[in-house]
């Protein structure tokens, strides 16, 4: 193992946004649940039962684009809505409609109380740079770039693979390793030498289907058996406990 706790031969380095590099995993959760409850609310009977934002958002929504989070959420309460398309307003019926709600509401979030990064992550990050390991960005985000700016981490990324390129290349999200292999092609690294450092149930799954060297779960939440579960290599409260950084 190398100083940064990784595989000797793993050559580049793939780190989720949320819940990875910021503090805005438990905004989404937030937005999520206020979009949903509301929505379920209108429905009525069994189906008015509230969103739980751990066990819902960490099955169903957590790491996935946001209409692959709709419609997995609602498949799980036995309700179909038409897809509409990805310009619907925010009070539409429809997929896209409530994923736009839940955009909608995440940002006014992200304005009214800010982005925080984990410093952990921030030091991880600036160590593996020192190492001279590649780097990316991959988040089914399409507020990945604006996040980033924000908390000035966007020049540890060599590579940004998020919601806006996914959608420009037909990219399937996570749990589909698609997003993450991009990013190791893009940064000329074979999968086998990429290591994937993911928090979601989704991210560790692709990381699994990918093929890729090591995936590291990140436990923010209390999780750590459902990351091993669900392929994690190991799994860490915080990247400032691998390697060096401890």
């Amino acid at each position: 193992m190398t100083q940064l706790g990784l595989p000797d031969d793993i050559q580049a380095c793939l780190f989720d946004l949320d819940g990875v590099v910021t503090k805005t995993a438990v905004v989404h959760a937030a937005a999520w649940k206020e979009t949903f409850d509301a929505f379920l609310r209108s429905q009525g009977g069994e189906q008015a039962r509230p969103f739980d934002a751990v066990a819902d958002y960490d099955e169903y929504v957590d790491g996935r684009p946001r209409a692959d989070g709709v419609r997995a959420f609602l498949d799980s309460r036995g309700i179909r809505l038409p897809e509409g398309t990805p310009d619907d307003p925010p009070d539409a019926l429809t997929v896209h409609g409530l994923g736009n709600r839940k955009n909608e509401l995440l940002l006014a979030k992200i304005r009214t109380g800010g982005v925080e990064a984990y410093e952990g992550t921030l030091r991880y990050l600036a160590a593996v740079r020192t190492e001279g390991l590649r780097t990316a960005i991959v988040s089914s985000s399409a507020n990945c770039r604006d996040v980033l700016r924000s908390v000035g981490a966007e020049h540890y990324f060599d590579v940004r693979i998020d919601g806006v390129v996914a959608a420009e290349r037909h990219l399937p999200g996570k749990p589909h390793p698609d997003t993450f292999l991009a990013a190791a092609r893009d940064l000329g690294v074979e999968p086998s030498r990429a290591a994937v450092f993911e928090d979601a149930l989704a991210g560790m799954d692709a990381g699994r289907a990918g093929g890729f060297g090591y995936v590291v779960g990140v436990d923010r939440v209390g999780q750590t058996d459902a990351l091993y579960a669900h392929g994690a290599s190991v799994v860490v409260d915080d990247l400032a406990e691998l390697g060096d950084e401890r």
